[in-house]
């Protein structure tokens, strides 16, 4: 008995395997056609996240200089890199951008520990101070590095320095701002006449071709501050000659201003507050020019022209101190353009106090000048000039998704 119900057993299970297989192969011959693909939708899941800071690397041209890759430097290597300044958020983005390539650079290179390269990010206490930038330069480069870059305050400051670092086989390489030395490696930094030019259209544009307008620089030593003042100005002649620039002002060369706001205020046909007198102040009371102060001379130069139409800064200092004078005036309708755009200055656009902003790359810039260097100290050679590229920024494109990338910190 027992075998028998064994022997049934068997049977019952050999019926329910065949027609398994007789509806399976059914079913299996049903979707002959359809082969198993993988889900799209799952690799994208899966596929790594490109960090914030890639699209600022991706916009780099030539765009081997927004990567690490195939930079065989010794073990232990230094490199140099000197602003023009610590605070700000401009030149935060830039150390940022520095210490992610050295970050890039040893990873490749697989080094750790004391064999990993160094890469030393130095600025002015006082942002644009020349005296402070050369003495950093000189202790630099008694540090004997494999390359350095800088971002030059002043085009005519650092040549004797360029010329002992030659001696040494030290390369330079120029980044933000450069010079007309022949012996830099290579030059970093935003298009700055082709950005200006955008400027001078946008501007030219908004005043519908025609009215006066103010242009303020930081500086009048910098190479790039020169580039954003010229090409503005050349772009202007050319395609909209019925706008006039009735001033040009230096931030960092006040004197002349000073004393023309001086020598009005003891004459008594000008004054700091209210109206003037018309009397002669007596020789007492005169006023210093040196007590003078930029707000001030910015205040002179705004009350100084009624029908002003538009103003534009070279970068944020000058953009903010043209905002803060036009408040102080209370003046009502200037379009203001300009260059840089930290948190205050997005704001601005946002409330359209300011018009149009040139964001530049600040990130990538730190970026690409320690690939550049690193380029130079291996032999590897180098482009004369790396675009680190812009954009226009206004309150309309904030949120179109190239211009996002570009303000992400």
């Amino acid at each position: 008995i027992g075998v028998m119900k064994m022997l049934k057993k068997k049977q019952w299970i050999a019926a329910a395997l065949c027609l398994s297989l007789v509806f399976g192969g059914c079913a299996a011959g049903g979707n002959e056609d359809k082969e198993e693909k993988p889900s799209e939708q799952t690799e994208e899941q899966e596929a790594p996240k490109k960090p914030a800071y890639q699209a600022k690397l991706d916009v780099i041209e030539p765009a081997a200089y927004g990567n690490a890759e195939g930079l065989k430097l010794e073990k232990g290597s230094y490199i140099s890199i000197i602003g023009k300044g610590e605070e700000g958020q401009y030149w935060k983005q830039v150390k940022k951008g520095v210490d992610r390539a050295a970050k890039d650079l040893n990873v490749q290179l697989g080094y750790e520990g004391k064999d990993k390269i160094k890469v030393v990010y130095s600025a002015p206490a006082e942002t644009d101070n020349v005296d402070e930038q050369v003495n950093l330069l000189d202790e630099e480069l008694s540090r004997y590095p494999v390359a350095l870059g800088i971002a030059i305050v002043d085009e005519n400051a650092c040549d004797v320095q360029f010329d002992l670092a030659a001696d040494s086989e030290i390369p330079i390489v120029a980044f933000d701002s450069g010079s007309d030395y022949q012996g830099l490696m290579a030059t970093v930094s935003t298009n700055n006449s082709e950005s200006a030019q955008v400027v001078a259209d946008n501007l030219g544009k908004e005043l519908e071709g025609t009215g006066e307008i103010v242009v303020v620089a930081n500086d009048s030593k910098s190479k790039n501050n020169k580039e954003r003042v010229n090409a503005f100005a050349a772009k202007l002649q050319e395609s909209y000659p019925e706008i006039s620039i009735v001033d040009t002002v230096y931030l960092d060369a006040l004197d002349s201003w000073q004393e023309q706001i001086a020598a009005e205020i003891n004459a008594g046909t000008y004054a700091l507050s209210g109206e003037p007198t018309g009397t002669a102040l007596s020789e007492e009371t005169q006023v210093d020019p040196k007590s003078i102060t930029e707000e001030q001379v910015l205040d002179y130069v705004l009350k100084k022209h009624p029908n002003l139409k538009g103003v534009y800064g070279t970068n944020q200092v000058a953009v903010k101190a043209l905002v803060e004078g036009i408040e102080r005036g209370e003046r009502e309708g200037l379009k203001v353009v300009g260059y840089d755009a930290d948190e205050e200055q997005l704001q601005m656009l946002k409330d359209g106090t300011v018009d149009g902003l040139v964001v530049q790359n600040p990130f990538g810039m730190g970026y690409a000048s320690v690939i550049a260097a690193a380029r130079a100290a291996i032999g590897a050679g180098n482009e004369a000039y790396v675009n680190t590229g812009y954009v226009w920024v206004t309150k309309d494109n904030m949120k179109k998704e190239e211009v996002k990338q570009m303000l992400a910190e």
